[in-house]
Order: C-alpha cells, then sequence, then structure tokens
C-alpha cells in the first residue's frame, strides 16, 4: 500500500497535498508522501476545502457526508477521512483520474 492511503475502520485517511487555484481540478501524481491534487478553486473563504471534499467523494463515488477534512484547514498539506471505501479501491479510483 502507498504511504499516503492509510485503512481506518470501514474507510481510509487520505494524505494530500492541495495546489489551489490550478486551471482545472484533477490529481496531479504523487508528491513526497502525499497524493497531489489541483484544484480549480481558490484557497479564500474554505471554496478549496469544499471542493476538496466534493472532488474526492465524487471520485471515490461515496456521498459527500462521507467525507471529512480531518487536518489541514488552511494548509496545502491535508488529511481526509473518507468512510465506506477499501484502501484499494480508493487508489485505483484515484489514480485512474
Amino acid at each position: 500500500m502507498t504511504p499516503w492511503i492509510k485503512p481506518q475502520g470501514d474507510g481510509v485517511v487520505l494524505t494530500l497535498h492541495i495546489q489551489p487555484g490550478a486551471k482545472k481540478t484533477e490529481v496531479a501524481g504523487i508528491h513526497g508522501e502525499a497524493l497531489k491534487i489541483r484544484l480549480a478553486a481558490p484557497p479564500v473563504d474554505g471554496k478549496a476545502n469544499a471542493a476538496l471534499l466534493a472532488f474526492v467523494a465524487d471520485t471515490l463515488q461515496v456521498a459527500k457526508a462521507r467525507v471529512s477534512l480531518v487536518s489541514g484547514q488552511t494548509s496545502r498539506a491535508k488529511r481526509v477521512a473518507v468512510a465506506g471505501v477499501a484502501a484499494d479501491v480508493a487508489q485505483a479510483l484515484l489514480l485512474r483520474t
């Protein structure tokens, strides 16, 4: 398993490196021990965090209510918990985009 995804309970915790203000929202590969995600949303008033949670929920095909920000509210380094998805499934879905 990769260092950026850790099984926890009935889901996973993702270690992410976020680049807000990009041209489009997409997975941009590995950045150190984190998965890099580019976000089209600007880092203003929580817009980037909301866009990140929506993108992760959509990509992993789970309800938005199952995705939560664990740490990194105002940082580019974030940890996101996703309930109801297996680590191998999450990895496959995130890396295929």
